[in-house]
């Protein structure tokens, strides 16, 4: 089904998924493209558009039903399946992944975690059990691990990818600030936020006039 669907339409479908999701727990059954296009920051067509590459679901005059949408958005995006996740590095960040209250929302199971610090190994943290990196194959194929959060220091990140797809985890979550390399049968999603600041960096600095000692700064480079 993924298959020449550009990526931009299927996050825009997981945007549409969340709007969706707030009017169904408000309690409204319909909603219209134009609404969906304006809580997404989109056009309506756009929306139109996005959801034509999955089939017809709305109906003329009278929008889309909230529930019937919903159920078909979740369908198209997997979350009708329970997806079982380990977390690969416990430092800060991955314990604070392993906190995360909304995991379990659209069934995303956080079923094991890995670490190297003897410290960690054998804990429990963020109600999850702590293994050693060394056993995630036995781990992952005993738990069925789908995804994994690649959280580790940024130099350990590749053998680390690596230890996971031979554990045959198809899917990584990678949190480091740096690209692995997988085969073509394992997907990656990279999470930057260093990347999102500089890409709010550019917008802000368009808006915000420069002071005479930052266009100086900036004309000596």
């Amino acid at each position: 089904m993924s298959k020449g669907i550009p990526s931009a339409t299927v996050s825009r479908l997981v945007t549409y998924l969340r709007v969706l999701s707030d009017l169904d727990k408000a309690g409204l059954t319909r909603t219209s493209s134009d609404h969906l296009a304006a809580e997404a920051q989109v056009t309506a067509f756009q929306v139109r558009k996005d959801l034509a590459y999955f089939g017809s679901f709305g109906t003329r005059g009278s929008g889309y039903s909230v529930p019937g949408l919903l159920l078909e958005l979740r369908r198209i995006l997997g979350l009708i399946r329970p997806w079982r996740v380990a977390i690969v590095g416990m430092g800060r960040l991955g314990q604070a992944l392993a906190d995360f209250p909304q995991l379990d929302e659209y069934d995303f199971e956080l079923v094991a975690a890995f670490d190297v610090d003897p410290v960690k190994i054998g804990t429990t943290l963020g109600g999850v059990d702590v293994h050693h990196s060394d056993d995630l194959p036995t781990v992952a194929a005993d738990k069925s691990v789908d995804i994994a959060f690649l959280t580790v220091p940024v130099d350990a990140a590749q053998a680390a990818a690596d230890d996971i797809v031979r554990s045959g985890i198809r899917g990584i979550l990678n949190f480091v600030p740096t690209v692995v390399s997988t085969p073509d049968d394992v997907r990656v999603e990279t999470v930057d936020f260093l990347a999102a600041l500089k890409r709010l960096s550019y917008y802000l600095h368009g808006q915000v006039p420069a002071k005479p000692d930052e266009l100086l700064i900036g004309g000596s480079r």
